[in-house]
C-alpha cells in the first residue's frame, strides 16, 4: 500500500514546463521526476499516489501538464481527468494519460473525459519527454496508430444504431464541406502536415480549417474532434 506523495516544492516563473506526476507506483513515479528533471526545460512541482490527491494537488499547484496513470486508488484517473479537464472546469488542465496497452478502453474514457492525449508505460523517455512538450504547447497527442487501435476499436460502441441522425451528426452540419473534409483527416489522426499533403494546400491553411473547426463545434482541442467524428459515424475506417 502506498502512501500519499509530498508535493514538490512549486517551481519559479522562469523554470519552464511545471509537470505534476500522477502515479500510485512509486518507482514508476520516480522514473518520471528523473527524466523530467533531467531536461532544463522542465520542473517537477509535485507529485501524487492517488487519484483525490491528483484533483488536489493540481487545483493547488497549477501546472503546465498533468501527467496521469489511470488505474489508481481513491479515485480513478478517468474520474480525475473529467473532474480537472471535463466540461465542467473552469480553467481545463492539459492532461497526458501514461498507461498500459491492456487498457484501452479505458483510454479511450479518459479521452472523453478531456484528456488532451496519451502515451503507453513502454514508451522511449524521449518520446514521453516530447509528449509532455505536445501537449503544454496546446496541441494533443494522438498519433494515427493510437486511432486505430484505441479510439476505433471502441467506435462501434459509440456509432449511432439508427438511422435516426444523432445530436452528434447535427452538430457537423455546421461545418462547410472542406471543414468537414479535414475534420475526417484528423479522425484519422494525421497531422497538420499530412493533412496539407493530402489535400495540397499549405499548413497554415490547414491550421486555419482546424481552428475554425473547434471553434464551431464548440471543441477544446483534436482529442475532442477524434471523439465527435466517431460518436457521429462519420470517421473512416472504424467499422
Amino acid at each position: 500500500m502506498t502512501g500519499p506523495a509530498e508535493p514538490l516544492p512549486t517551481a519559479a516563473p522562469d523554470a519552464g514546463i511545471r509537470v505534476l506526476i500522477c502515479e500510485d507506483q512509486p518507482l514508476v513515479r520516480a522514473g518520471f521526476a528523473t527524466v523530467f528533471a533531467a531536461q532544463n526545460d522542465m520542473e517537477v512541482v509535485g507529485e501524487a499516489a492517488d487519484g483525490r490527491a491528483a484533483v488536489a494537488a493540481a487545483e493547488r499547484l497549477r501546472p503546465d501538464v498533468v501527467v496521469m496513470d489511470i488505474r489508481m486508488p481513491l479515485l480513478d484517473g478517468i474520474e480525475a481527468t473529467r473532474h480537472l479537464a471535463g466540461p465542467d472546469s473552469p480553467s481545463p488542465a492539459r492532461i497526458l494519460i501514461v498507461t498500459t496497452f491492456n487498457v484501452d478502453e479505458y483510454v479511450y474514457e479518459a479521452l472523453r473525459a478531456g484528456a488532451s492525449g496519451f502515451l503507453l508505460k513502454d514508451a522511449h523517455p524521449g518520446e514521453l519527454v516530447a509528449g509532455v512538450r505536445t501537449i503544454a504547447r496546446g496541441d494533443s497527442l494522438l498519433s494515427p496508430a493510437v486511432t486505430r487501435t484505441l479510439i476505433g476499436r471502441y467506435a462501434q460502441r459509440v456509432r449511432p444504431t439508427t438511422p435516426a441522425p444523432s445530436p452528434d451528426r447535427e452538430r457537423l452540419k455546421a461545418l462547410t464541406p472542406r471543414e468537414h473534409e479535414v475534420l475526417l483527416l484528423i479522425s484519422r489522426g494525421l497531422s497538420n502536415a499530412e493533412i496539407a499533403a493530402e489535400l495540397v494546400i499549405s499548413q497554415e491553411t490547414v491550421k486555419t480549417y482546424v481552428s475554425r473547426i473547434l471553434t464551431k463545434l464548440d471543441l477544446r482541442d483534436r482529442v475532442q474532434a477524434v471523439v465527435l467524428a466517431y460518436r457521429a459515424g462519420v470517421a473512416p475506417g472504424a467499422d
